[in-house]
């Protein structure tokens, strides 16, 4: 498991990864490293293998790594179960997020904050007044807290349960997989503006994206765009803007540079 004494930046490193689900290769040799401190940014068109990298990442039994390495802090994160990838700070904001029935969120809520706590480190107090503040930033009613978990939300209510999760469980590595779509301008907004706000200085966080209109509110450290299963550009904020004017069709042809 991951050694939460390490001194200096955590790290997330992918290294030739390869992935495939139900026998067609999706992934071909995907490496990306983030950081503690840093927010990531991946983009993509449809069907270019962002979300498997999620799920491959998380340990999903559907999605099946055939080659390369991942590594949490020096530790094999393949040779990880589910929860143990959980435990050691890893953290999926799904695309599409699905309702329990029965289970209420804020029992949901507690219950992840205190897989970080024991009865002695618990605060009941700091919880409330921290949830309230989340709830706040993401224009959320408290009302949700007593329903259960994401039944009869709508959806940008799902995106922002996402990110209240995030916001409660403080992973070492957060992935928010598509946090922006299907929502409206002003959900984005206060979607992306709380993932700015909450940004730890010991978290990294990785946010798949088709559009650059969420990281108009967040400030990406770098941004990789991935092609047919492999990041075939790296670079800045700047590459995101690009690509949001000129679309993926000159990544595909192999152009290094924006089309006059």
């Amino acid at each position: 498991m991951a050694n939460a004494t390490l001194s200096g930046p955590r790290t997330l490193v992918v290294d030739g990864l390869h992935a495939e689900v139900v026998g067609k290769e999706i992934l071909k040799g995907v490496s990306l490293t983030m950081k503690t401190g840093e927010l990531t940014a991946l983009m993509g068109p449809n069907g270019s293998g962002k979300s498997t990298l999620a799920y491959a990442l998380m340990g999903h039994p559907k999605y099946k790594v055939t080659k390369g390495t991942v590594t949490l802090d020096g530790q094999d994160l393949l040779k990880m179960t589910v929860d143990q990838r959980a435990r050691a700070g890893l953290f999926l904001g799904f695309q599409y997020p699905q309702e329990v029935s029965g289970l209420s969120l804020s029992k949901f809520l507690w219950t992840g904050y205190m897989q970080k706590h024991t009865v002695q480190t618990a605060s009941t107090t700091q919880f409330d007044k921290d949830l309230k503040m989340h709830l706040d930033y993401l224009g959320m009613d408290e009302s949700l807290l007593k329903r259960s978990l994401n039944e009869g939300f709508s959806g940008g209510e799902k995106k922002r349960v996402e990110v209240l999760q995030m916001a409660t469980f403080e992973p070492v590595f957060a992935i928010l997989d598509e946090p922006d779509s299907g929502l409206d301008i002003d959900a984005v907004r206060a979607v992306g503006e709380t993932v700015a706000k909450i940004q730890r200085p010991d978290a990294g966080i990785l946010v798949i994206t088709h559009y650059q209109r969420i990281l108009k509110y967040l400030k990406p450290d770098r941004v990789h765009v991935m092609v047919d299963g492999a990041i075939a550009l790296s670079g800045g904020r700047d590459l995101a803007e690009k690509l949001e004017a000129n679309g993926y069709d000159w990544v595909r042809l192999g152009i290094a540079t924006t089309p006059a």
